[in-house]
């Protein structure tokens, strides 16, 4: 074991040092250019669709998935551990900067968001429960390359549906075991119960399960946050001040200068908001809406409710604190972090909300597997042994080290991040085509509907029609 993790941590250095920081920076530069700043210009219309999307659900249970069920379905996955447990481990290991490149690839990757989440929805298919798509399927009909989308599809499935829901059940059994004692082994298998329990229903359940979960968890955690934030009032100036001057090495603190803080800023960023990773257009392609926008603009807003709300506080709580120093990392040091400031009952409180930011993640990560496989091949043995499989490595992941399991997602979520980077940047102006159709529809007091010949050019589009006009020419 020792040995595999030295050769994950070698490929890790490599990839994260040398080709991811730069690709992600330098796309989502390009991306918030094109698109005109749409994560900044469109944030009012962002809010707008997700009020919208939940008024709707549940007003017709025969529609599929709502385009906040979606959302809740790719932010369960977004907020989970990422946000508690590997928040800590980027300010203990690169120190107070490394919130800052966390808030940098947010910014610019809520534009890749909306790209990679837009081209979800032109080229989903329909399904039994109403839609399906992600990566996988653009890569196939829109590049025409079906090998590339079926590279995808296995390396997502395999870091979602079973190395990053290791993960998560390695931080939940932790944080069980500091604050209840609980025996890692009983958690695990606890855990993988109820993983089975609802995925063996299919991804309705999730998105219903997840509807409810998501919101409220997120919410108490903001407000616990931001009581702490009111009573450490004084202290905010300076904590941003730290943020700053560790971000571009004019104070060193903890694991180093600029370059341990914009690694691990970015690393633990993108495991946190998956901006280019190509995992929330899986969730977003399962919406009914009336244009593809709309769904982008939605998932561009859970880059930014992931990183700068529920990460952040997170980070306030870790240096308002001052125990990053004191060697703890993951869980551990958000629960030691937090009691200082409210007593030892944070344990306790903390050990609830990752277990239900952390389970929701599960559920959700889930899903990505299981709509990839699909797409490789539809066959009720191959899901029936990708589900089994799940719930194996969600207790695998219960009672595996600390180290093994965050550097396998590290690895995965790398490679997986470069096959979907590669896709986007060739097909993003067909985004940048949609989004101009949308604003064009919005101007003339529309609500923007779009068709399958609303852009020149496209082709092997399933789930949309043909304008009025185009039909009546055939």
């Amino acid at each position: 074991m020792s040995l595999l993790q030295t050769l994950v941590g070698l490929i890790n250095d490599l990839l994260w040092s040398k080709v991811l920081i730069a690709l992600l920076i330098a796309l989502g530069l390009y991306f918030t250019f094109r698109t005109k700043f749409v994560q900044f210009r469109l944030f009012g219309e962002m809010v707008r669709l997700l009020g919208e999307g939940a008024a709707a659900s549940g007003t017709d249970k025969n529609k599929g998935i709502t385009s906040f069920q979606a959302f809740c379905i790719s932010t369960a996955s977004r907020v989970g551990t990422g946000n508690l447990a590997g928040v800590a481990t980027a300010v203990a290991v690169g120190g107070p900067g490394a919130v800052f490149w966390m808030w940098l690839i947010a910014l610019l990757g809520s534009a890749t968001a909306f790209v990679e989440s837009t081209l979800a929805q032109i080229y989903k298919v329909k399904d039994k429960d109403g839609f399906r798509g992600g990566p996988a399927y653009y890569m196939e009909k829109a590049l025409n390359a079906r090998w590339l989308g079926i590279i995808f599809a296995v390396l997502i499935t395999f870091c979602f549906g079973l190395v990053f829901n290791s993960v998560q059940s390695n931080t939940i059994a932790a944080a069980m075991k500091t604050a209840f004692g609980t025996n890692i082994q009983v958690m695990g298998i606890i855990l993988a119960a109820a993983t089975g329990i609802i995925i063996f229903r299919g991804v309705k359940s999730i998105a219903t399960v997840s509807q409810i979960i998501v919101p409220v968890m997120a919410t108490l955690y903001l407000i616990i946050a931001l009581f702490v934030m009111i009573t450490n009032l004084t202290e905010i100036p300076a904590v941003f001040a730290l943020i700053f001057k560790s971000a571009f090495g004019l104070e060193q603190a903890a694991g180093g200068g600029i370059g341990a803080a914009m690694m691990m800023g970015i690393k633990r960023g993108l495991f946190s908001n998956e901006a280019g990773m190509g995992s929330a257009p899986n969730a977003a392609a399962t919406a009914t809406v009336s244009h593809p926008v709309k769904q982008g603009l939605i998932q561009s807003l859970g880059v930014f409710v992931d990183t700068l709300l529920i990460c952040s506080a997170t980070a306030f709580i870790v240096l308002l604190s001052g125990t990053y120093t004191s060697g703890a990392e993951g869980i551990e040091l958000t629960q030691t972090a937090l009691a200082g400031h409210i007593g030892s009952w944070a344990n306790t409180f903390v050990a609830i909300a990752v277990f239900l930011f952390a389970f929701s993640s599960i559920i959700g990560n889930y899903y990505y597997g299981e709509t990839n496989i699909e797409f490789i091949k539809d066959n009720k043995l191959v899901m029936f042994l990708y589900r089994t499989a799940v719930v194996v490595m969600v207790y695998f992941g219960s009672v595996a080290s600390f180290g093994i399991v965050w550097d396998m997602a590290d690895l995965t979520m790398g490679l997986m991040a470069i096959v979907n980077l590669i896709a986007i940047v060739l097909l993003g102006k067909i985004s940048f085509g949609a989004l101009n159709d949308y604003i064009t529809q919005k101007k003339a007091g529309k609500d923007p509907v779009f068709y399958a010949d609303s852009i020149e050019g496209l082709k092997n589009i399933e789930s949309w029609d043909y304008s009025p006009a185009k039909k009546q020419a055939k």
